[in-house]
């Protein structure tokens, strides 16, 4: 666990002025981590790291946690052990920061048996999602942030060739998803997800790897990233194994034409759901709208998936700083399906892309 930078409990109680919040609770072990470099999740056990709109903190946490909460540098930390009541703190912070009537925002995450006990404690208290806080922090990275989502995309793109290494008729998703897997690892990141899709399967945009073997003529498709001091890569890539047919190449081509469509429209201060229509354009136009279901993609950092999404409706300007895929794909039930995907970052005068650029064509191995 790392200190997380000074600023951000400073930043964080400007946001909650600004929304008119008098506090947050914070419980995800990412949420907090990114604010104090406490990343311990409690399980079932209640904990809660609370930042008041005037920048103070406490935590109320489990008597085991003590010493990783005080090694960060919380300095109010209210321990509690199995058999206490822990509400009990949290009714005397309540009455310490004046919170009995307060709007107070809580962690998206946060369970709801631990929601119930604070709003039986604070009936008179308004509570609301506190995404609109937290994520205006998360969604603009700073110099140490891009390096390492850096750094986990050039692990990613490095793998790749293990996992096209290891397509192969006879072979299963699954082994497929391991090599994947096993070389992220070897090369410094930590493994977060895989999906290996072969034939068919890749039309189910989030097909769980299994045993399915991977047959000559397959169109396969691997979505896969790891984490680097907590800071997440994905990227997507497609081939075909053996041979190619011509509607493969063909939905490929559109598909490439559509990523590059929307990442061509990426500026500072554009709507994120811009960025969504132009690409979509590319893949409508062609005739193949109805097979692109999902949205063309969603922020990433310390979470795989977080603000800003690039999806109609979602009229956020874009900032230098944002993080976020650029993902369209079509899907042909029965047959196969082609997604590519890289992650950029907005920049100044347009977007840096953190993974290599995708193949001009559909690489056949």
């Amino acid at each position: 666990m790392k200190t997380a930078a000074p600023d951000r409990i400073g930043r964080l109680a400007e946001e909650l002025h600004s929304a008119g919040l008098d506090a947050f609770f914070a419980w995800s072990p990412v949420t907090m981590e990114y604010l104090h470099g406490y990343g311990e999740g409690a399980g079932e056990r209640f904990l809660t790291l609370a930042v008041r709109a005037d920048g103070s903190v406490r935590m109320i946490c489990p008597a085991l946690s003590v010493t990783q909460a005080r090694r960060v540098g919380i300095e109010d930390v209210r321990p509690w052990r199995d058999g206490e009541d822990p509400v009990e703190h949290f009714r005397q912070l309540a009455s310490d920061w004046n919170l009995r009537s307060a709007i107070v925002g809580v962690d998206d995450e946060l369970p709801a048996q631990m929601l119930l006990r604070m709003q039986e404690a604070l009936p008179a208290a308004l509570f609301k999602p506190g995404s609109l806080v937290i994520s205006a922090l998360m969604r603009v990275k700073d110099g140490r942030e891009l390096d390492l989502m850096r750094k986990a995309a050039r692990i990613a793109d490095d793998s790749l060739a293990a996992g096209l290494a290891a397509l192969k008729p006879g072979a299963t998703e699954a082994q497929v998803a391991d090599a994947l897997t096993e070389e992220m690892r070897r090369r410094g990141g930590k493994p977060a997800f895989c999906i290996v899709a072969t034939g068919a399967n890749g039309a189910e945009p989030h097909h769980l790897s299994d045993d399915t073997p991977i047959r000559e003529g397959d169109v396969v498709v691997l979505d896969f990233g790891c984490t680097v001091e907590g800071y997440y890569s994905d990227i997507t890539r497609m081939a075909a194994v053996g041979h190619a047919s011509d509607e493969a190449k063909r939905i490929y081509e559109i598909v490439l034409a559509s990523h590059q469509a929307g990442r061509a429209a990426i500026q500072p201060g554009v709507a994120a759901e811009s960025i969504d229509a132009a690409a979509r354009k590319v893949i409508e136009d062609a005739g193949y709208g109805e097979l692109f279901m999902h949205r063309l993609g969603h922020g990433i950092g310390m979470r795989g998936h977080e603000e800003p999404n690039i999806v109609a409706g979602n009229a956020h300007r874009l900032e230098v700083g944002n993080c976020f895929s650029i993902e369209p794909g079509i899907y042909l039930p029965g047959k196969f399906g082609v997604r590519i995907e890289n992650i950029v970052t907005v920049s100044p005068d347009g977007h840096e892309s953190f993974n290599v650029e995708p193949s001009p064509t559909l690489t056949v191995v």
